[in-house]
């Protein structure tokens, strides 16, 4: 009990002078006149000449998902001197399909192929991606100033580019905050991620920036001048990223520290109504949780102590113990939980029944109960930091259940721990080196996406097809019943094509008639002629295993759910406008049959719609309608 109580004290002091030196950086950037150290404004931010950027994307099996992540975050990103940079293995088909599908539609989006076969390790894929980088330069006579590296789940702000490219002045890494989606509170497992990264942004990131500390890459958000890169890949042999580093992240951040370029970690703001950060679903369930905070505990505590020991400065080694100190506190919290539960216990039963609690009278158990309730005034100022951390992202509603989520995110730790412990002494005794342990990866929903998205009428007078004044008029007169945008075109004040495009950006989703060689007819006959006409809907292509649908209307969830009935494959929507959806129909599906025909007639039109269905369910099955490469 001595030696647990003075751990609990020494680890509660210690977070609280982090979170004490967090403040003074919150203090610090909002009073101080430097440039590097304040808020910019939108002015200063638009003021930077943009430098050109390539964005990392490594891709392991991630076909399910690219797609989106890219469409999403090519149509949102407020900036235009960039380029995305998708790595991909051979042996990966799917997503090799997926990933080239997304390069041919957009001019900036480039495939790099890993010349080995996958999975290996995300600083592999990387270090290939580097080269593939380089050679498009040679080629193309063009050099990237800034390397931002982003995962296949991320939901990029608009404003990321704008920000990096700002510091970029005077920084060589800079780190935009990182920051789970919101999950329903029953997802407890999603909900301590939230609150994890929540805090670590606002405390520990900060802390370390204002102490000369080194700062950690967060896997993704992250933005490195090409001089650094340079510099890195002199002194280690061409490999930017260690390969055989389970976190790569944490690895890149001390060489670039350690090499003696500075690094910032952008403080956490909202601008227009959302946070300034990179968005991201985390492992949902408790195993998928457990193997990727295993892979963490391995890659920063075990692999770093490793590599590097303790050989360091007195300000480095401070951080060393912050990072590897998890490997005793993930093992003695759930303890410290259990024993406080049963001496709060036991002390209810005692002052229930008006007995005296038997410590014993020895002055040592004395003194240990007395220092015992220092350490339960320690951990509830560390409570309230998270909750606060935690409310000024999801609200206070979600913050109300953090202490409730507390007990579970130390049962994951401790789990975690104890599983990374095991696979490294394992790997060590065998002389195998570690395995990447992949997490599986999740992409918002349309519906999330665009929970926030802009209204019309905006969009059209941000492009110019409109004017305030026209729009104020045209809500002002808008018939009951009639869309804006209909009514727009109506009045004569845009076209088609114009709608569309601003529909296209507020549902992110694509627009205009599909060219014919995307156009495979057996899709077109994966739904029921008369349920396309009913739901305004043409099946056009099956890539992937995703089913590729033109409509002229946003699609709802009763649509969704009743197509589903006749073609369960995921659905990719595409706008197109009124009059070029007409011609598709009149091209791609049958004619529609006189009004009085015989019912033996009627029977035989709906025996040939269900063969037709069947025969292009078959086509489909054989690999036939896998569409363009």
């Amino acid at each position: 009990m001595v030696s647990l109580t003075i751990w609990v004290i020494l680890n509660g002091v210690d977070d609280l002078f982090v979170a004490f030196m967090a403040g003074v950086a919150v203090l610090r950037s909002r009073f101080t006149r430097r440039e590097d150290q304040r808020v910019p404004s939108e002015e200063e931010l638009d003021s930077v000449p943009q430098r050109r950027m390539a964005i990392f994307v490594c891709l392991w099996r991630e076909h399910g998902v690219i797609r989106d992540m890219i469409e999403h975050n090519v149509r949102s990103i407020r900036y235009q001197n960039y380029d995305f940079f998708i790595g991909v293995y051979p042996n990966d088909t799917q997503t090799v399909a997926a990933a080239s599908e997304v390069c041919k539609r957009y001019a900036n989006v480039h495939l790099s192929m890993t010349p080995h076969p996958g999975g290996t390790s995300k600083a592999d894929n990387l270090n290939w991606i580097y080269q593939r980088m380089l050679l498009h330069e040679e080629r193309n006579g063009v050099r990237f100033e800034m390397v931002v590296i982003h995962d296949a789940e991320d939901v990029i702000h608009p404003d990321d580019l704008r920000w990096l490219n700002y510091y970029a002045q005077w920084y060589d890494m800079v780190q935009v905050p990182v920051l789970a989606l919101p999950t329903p509170l029953r997802q407890f497992t999603h909900g301590v991620y939230c609150d994890e990264f929540a805090e670590f942004q606002v405390k520990d990131m900060r802390a370390r920036e204002l102490l000369g500390g080194f700062i950690p890459s967060c896997g993704v958000g992250t933005g490195f001048s090409r001089r650094a890169l340079e510099s890195v890949a002199a002194v280690h042999s061409n490999q930017i990223f260690d390969a055989t580093s389970l976190t790569e992240d944490y690895e890149i951040g001390f060489r670039i520290h350690r090499l003696g370029f500075r690094q910032k970690v952008i403080p956490i703001l909202r601008r227009d109504g959302k946070f300034v950060a990179t968005r991201e679903y985390f492992a949902q369930n408790f195993q998928r949780a457990i193997t990727q905070r295993s892979r963490w505990v391995t890659g920063i505590a075990l692999q770093s102590w490793e590599k590097h020991g303790w050989r360091a400065t007195l300000r480095q080694l401070y951080w060393f113990w912050r990072d590897r100190k998890g490997l005793v506190a993930s093992l003695l919290t759930p303890l410290t939980n259990l024993l406080f539960l049963y001496g709060a216990a036991t002390w209810l039963i005692a002052r229930v029944q008006h007995t005296r609690w038997a410590l014993g009278d020895e002055p040592m158990v004395a003194w240990v109960w007395h220092v015992a309730w220092w350490t339960v005034l320690l951990v509830v100022p560390q409570t309230i930091i998270r909750t606060w951390c935690a409310a000024r992202v999801y609200g206070w509603k979600f913050a109300a259940f953090v202490p409730m989520r507390v007990p579970w995110a130390n049962f994951i730790n401790c789990c975690a721990t104890l599983k990374a412990i095991w696979g490294y002494a394992i790997a060590s005794v065998r002389g195998v080196p570690l395995r990447w342990l992949k997490t599986e990866h999740a992409y918002p929903n349309r519906e999330a996406l665009v929970s926030t998205r802009r209204k019309l009428g905006e969009i059209l007078v941000d492009l110019g097809y409109i004017t305030v004044g026209e729009l104020e008029r045209a809500l002002a007169r808008q018939p009951v019943g009639v869309r804006i945008g209909e009514y727009l075109v109506k009045l004569g004040s845009l076209n088609e094509e114009q709608l569309y495009e601003a529909l296209s950006l507020q549902q992110n989703l694509p627009a205009g008639r599909p060219e014919e060689d995307a156009i495979s007819p057996e899709a077109t006959r994966t739904i029921p002629a008369e349920m396309a006409r009913r739901w305004k809907v043409l099946p056009f292509n099956v890539v992937a295993g995703q089913l590729y649908v033109a409509s002229p209307e946003v699609p709802t969830e009763q649509m969704v759910q009743e197509l589903k009935e006749f073609c369960p494959l995921e659905m990719r929507f595409h706008l197109v406008p009124p009059q070029a959806f007409r011609q598709l129909m009149e091209e791609y599906l049958p004619p529609l049959p006189p009004t009085s025909v015989p019912g033996f007639l009627t029977g035989i039109g709906v025996l040939a719609s269900v063969v037709a269905v069947a025969s292009a369910w078959c086509r489909i099955a054989e690999g036939r309608t896998a569409g363009p490469r």
